[in-house]
């Protein structure tokens, strides 16, 4: 058996943590799909680069409120495809793995496998076994598939496998009501596909500050035909190769593909954790402050395996922790978990930061709030938008700002902004008019929402 100073589970974030600083240690990486992880294969990278052609077919086909009027002339799937896997993704994935197999990293070794706890400290990778001082948990998460799809025998996707489809669909059922749902959603109504979406809950994103939940499932349902508290309770195979989606009520919708968003799970249950000491809760590596675990010396873990937040920019923050960590030992830095945002890619795009105004509330604050309309400012005339929105909520008192909430164009972008004041501790009435805000660019309609906020002096 050989030992390591340090093994890495996982390519994706983990991937980045040895560096020239690692450069005097033995390592091992172990994967067992292809290399970058879930954002580059099946998550953020390729999703956004299908998100995109399908804002400019949806663009085009609401240009004629605007006095243009465009036709969606034709979509080249497999093109698409072309320049997302082949072009993009695929060659950075493969030149991922032959840089860590090749000279260039002479000190690490790769092991292509599932790897498990055999020992505290000891992996087994097929059947290899191997040992690590340190070893790095990064092995993300997967699709959730409730028990009457997954138990059905009948085919259906996920985020892993919807878009290496030969073919656009031209009917297609999704099954949840979250941001991998409404993703694609629009990527697939907007190609021309059309769109079932099955809520179990009254709204999809319900997790969003309600000003939010609200616009955006009133903007839905002018998309997608899409379904509130409304489950699968069976699926069948239908003819030719469709799928017969039974849902709650009794009424059978047919389908030609059906895609299972239901959220994800942690893969911490997937390595025998036990054997190695190593605690888990629902599938997820139980870690202290720092990302070690809390029960097993020299083992750390970082990403959607471990963190509150499944989100790759947290993901890479958090190796960047736990990297400095394992070479300073004696001077830990704390994840980071200030500040973070997230963002929603579906038409009209989402963004939010910080607390929703209910959490705020609840947390005895004096608050002020401001609703600021996309609409009411020179870039929303001329975008002629009736549905953007910026919602502010900042501590009246302090002028610190509590949580910052975005739907609407450029809504990703635009939080960065509110990001920046909250991870700095800004005082925004400063922010507001300590610089310029240039007119009449979009981002006036986060300038004319800062001055709407009322404070104390």
């Amino acid at each position: 058996m050989k030992t390591y100073d340090l093994i890495i589970v996982g390519t994706g974030s983990g991937n980045s943590i040895p560096d020239e600083g690692f450069d005097g240690m033995s390592i091992a990486i172990v994967e067992e799909g292809r290399f970058g992880g879930t954002c580059l294969n099946v998550g953020c990278i390729p999703t956004k680069m299908f998100v995109y052609p399908a804002e400019v077919a949806a663009e085009a086909a609401d240009a004629r409120r605007l006095g243009v009027e465009l036709d969606l002339k034709s979509v080249d799937w497999r093109d698409i495809q072309r320049r997302v896997f082949a072009e993009k993704v695929d060659p950075i994935a493969a030149g991922g793995e032959e840089y860590r197999r090749g000279d260039r990293t002479p000190n690490i070794d790769v092991y292509a496998g599932h790897a498990v706890f055999c020992g505290p400290r000891t992996l087994r990778v097929g059947d290899e076994e191997i040992a690590g001082r340190q070893i790095v948990l990064a092995v993300g998460s997967r699709p959730v598939i409730p028990e009457q799809i997954a138990s059905s025998g009948v085919r259906y996707r996920t985020n892993e496998d919807v878009m290496r489809l030969p073919e656009r669909p031209e009917r297609l059922v999704i099954v949840g009501g979250g941001y991998i749902a409404m993703e694609f959603a629009h990527v697939f109504a907007s190609l021309g596909t059309k769109v079932t979406v099955l809520v179990r809950s009254g709204a999809a994103l319900r997790h969003l500050d309600e000003e939010l939940v609200g616009r955006f499932n009133d903007a839905a349902r002018e998309r997608f035909d899409i379904r509130y508290h409304t489950e699968v309770v069976s699926l069948a195979d239908a003819a030719d190769g469709a799928v017969e989606v039974e849902v709650t009520g009794g009424e059978r919708i047919t389908a030609d593909e059906v895609l299972v968003a239901t959220g994800r799970v942690p893969n911490g249950d997937l390595l025998e954790a036990a054997a190695g000491g190593v605690e888990v809760d629902g599938g997820r590596v139980v870690v202290d402050e720092y990302g070690r675990s809390v029960s097993a010396e020299g083992v750390w873990a970082l990403g959607d395996v471990s963190s509150p937040y499944m989100l790759k920019h947290v993901a890479n923050a958090e190796a960047r922790a736990v990297q400095h960590n394992l070479l300073h030992p004696g001077d830990l830095r704390r994840m980071p978990h200030e500040a973070v945002p997230a963002a929603v890619f579906t038409h009209p795009q989402i963004a939010s930061v910080g607390l929703t105004e209910q959490e705020a509330r609840e947390s005895g604050r004096e608050l002020t709030v401001k609703v600021q309309e996309y609409g009411d400012v020179a870039y929303g005339w001329a975008m002629d938008e009736h549905v953007g929105v910026v919602k502010l909520i900042a501590d009246r008192g302090s002028g610190r700002l509590l949580g910052a909430h975005i739907l609407g164009a450029q809504a990703p972008t635009l939080i960065q902004t509110e990001v920046t004041a909250m991870a700095f501790d800004l005082d925004v009435r400063e922010l507001a008019r300590g610089q310029y805000w240039i007119h009449p660019a979009l981002p006036e309609v986060v300038e004319n929402a800062l001055l709407g906020l009322d404070f104390a002096d």
